[in-house]
Parts: structure tokens; C-alpha cells; sequence
């Protein structure tokens, strides 16, 4: 009886560990609970970029950033950019200066590229000239020969339809009107001092003073841009404006007992051409939108 009761203990263990196992290894079915969302990614903020020159952080770098701060591109606040204005093709515009250090650096085209930047900016409706091929051609010697025959043949082709104005920026002056030069070269002071003092201390100071020397130039340009605006259809002349800005550029040095400091720099041509185009659309913006 005992042996019974011993051996049906150990058949009810053994069948409870097997009933166990059986539940631990058998699948579990998934959890019907939505699974929580993925977090928003976060906006990506503007581009950033390192500076790998080995002089970065220096007072030089400091410096020279400083001044490429002041000749950055700076966005205008158009007066009236709530405002939307006409449609309108830019035209290249002309080079009337005869300088070569301008005209090397700077193109019609660059001038066309410049204005319809900015009246894009201002709220103008652009037509681009790369969308023209070459009927920008046709355009532009049309109106500038004052063609209105050849004007109102080539506005009549496709988006040309809506275009209400033709605007051009024309360079009628770039010159460099003034200039100014500084400097000192201690080595005939320095060479008088040793001379006259006739002490070791005065030696020391006369090759001090004989090492020092100091340069100091300056440039100033004056450049004056035409605005002219044409009726698409007629090509006669709806408004024009002047605008004329001064340009200085600089360069300084300085060396004592072989330890010289030097800079040079300036609003470049291409910045100035900008800057002017920017004035002009402010006037075009303000005055006849």
C-alpha cells in the first residue's frame, strides 16, 4: 500500500514538471497592445561647417573674418514685399566703362543674374532668361534698339504673354577716383640715433627705431548703375534711375625687429555690383510696383 501511495507521489511530480515545462516552452501569443509610435524626428536645424584653416581662432582669423563679416551678402528689406509686382523679364544691361580691371571681372550677365535675385526677392513675378534659349536674343536687341515691331512679335510666344515689363541694369561708371599712400621707415632715424648717442644703450635703441616700418594704402572707386524699365509691349520707357555707391579698398603693414603684421582687403567688385542692383530694386519696389 505504501509502495501504491509512494509510487502514484511520484507519477503526480513528475507529470506537474512536465505540465510546467510544457507551458514555460510553449508560444506566447503576441501582445495585441498597440506598440508605442516612433518619436517625431526633430527638424534638422541650418547647415553648419568647420573651419579647417590651421590659423582658425587666431587674432589674424579673427580679424579677417571680421572683415569678410562686413562684405557678406545681406538680405534688403523691400518696402513693399507684400506686395506682389508685375511680370517681368530681366535683360543683360550694358558695360559702358571703359576700365579693364571691371570689365574683366564682371559681365552683363553676372549684372541680369543680380536683378533677378533681388526682384524675386522683392515679390516681382520673374521670368528667368535660361527659360528664353534663344529667344533672349531676339529679346534683348529688340528693346535695346527700341524695335517694337520685333517686341510685341517675341512677347507673344508662350509665358512671354503675361510679361508686362522688361528690366535692365546698365554700368555707366566704374572708376577709381582716389588713392592715398602712408608710411614710415625708421632706418635713417634709428642710424642717426646710434650715431649720436655713443652708449651701448643708445646703439640698442637706434636698431630698434631702425627696424621699424610702416605702410598704409588706400583705394576708394566710385560705381554708377542705371535702372531702366520698358514696356513689354511697346517698349517704350515706364521709369529709369541712377545709383551710384562708393567702394574702398585698403591694405596696411608693419614690421619691427622682424615681426610684421599685415591686411588687406575690401568689398570686392562682384559685392558691389550687388549691393547696387539691391538699391535699385528697393527704388523699382518702393517708387513703381
Amino acid at each position: 500500500m505504501r509502495t501504491r501511495l509512494l509510487a502514484t507521489s511520484l507519477l503526480s511530480a513528475t507529470l506537474a514538471l512536465l505540465f510546467t515545462g510544457c507551458m514555460e516552452t510553449a508560444p506566447r501569443a503576441a501582445d495585441a497592445s498597440p506598440a508605442p509610435a516612433p518619436a517625431a524626428a526633430e527638424k534638422s536645424a541650418a547647415p553648419t561647417f568647420g573651419n579647417p584653416s590651421p590659423t582658425a581662432g587666431s587674432s589674424t582669423s579673427a580679424k579677417a573674418n571680421a572683415a569678410a563679416d562686413a562684405a557678406a551678402y545681406k538680405a534688403v528689406e523691400y518696402k513693399n514685399v507684400g506686395k506682389k509686382g508685375p511680370a517681368l523679364v530681366v535683360i543683360p544691361g550694358e558695360i559702358k566703362s571703359n576700365n579693364a580691371n571691371f570689365t574683366q571681372r564682371i559681365l552683363p550677365n553676372n549684372i541680369a543674374d543680380f536683378g533677378e535675385l533681388e526682384l524675386s526677392q522683392a515679390n516681382f513675378t520673374v521670368l528667368e532668361r535660361a527659360d528664353l534659349g534663344n529667344l533672349l536674343d531676339e529679346i534683348t536687341l529688340a528693346y535695346n534698339l527700341g524695335n517694337v515691331a520685333k517686341a510685341r512679335k517675341t512677347m507673344q510666344a508662350g509665358k512671354l504673354k503675361t510679361t508686362k515689363w522688361v528690366v535692365k541694369f546698365d554700368i555707366l561708371k566704374a572708376e577709381q577716383i582716389a588713392s592715398n599712400t602712408k608710411g614710415f621707415d625708421g632706418q635713417a632715424i634709428g642710424g642717426l640715433i646710434s650715431s649720436l648717442s655713443g652708449t651701448r644703450a643708445g646703439n640698442a635703441t637706434g636698431q630698434v627705431v631702425g627696424s621699424v616700418k610702416t605702410d598704409d594704402a588706400t583705394g576708394v572707386w566710385l560705381i554708377g548703375m542705371r535702372y531702366k524699365i520698358m514696356n513689354a509691349n511697346t517698349t517704350a520707357q515706364v521709369a529709369q534711375g541712377y545709383k551710384e555707391l562708393k567702394m574702398e579698398v585698403g591694405a596696411t603693414r608693419t614690421s619691427v625687429l622682424g615681426i610684421s603684421e599685415s591686411a588687406k582687403g575690401g568689398v570686392g567688385l562682384d559685392t558691389m555690383v550687388q549691393r547696387l542692383v539691391q538699391t535699385a530694386v528697393w527704388e523699382i519696389d518702393s517708387k513703381y510696383k
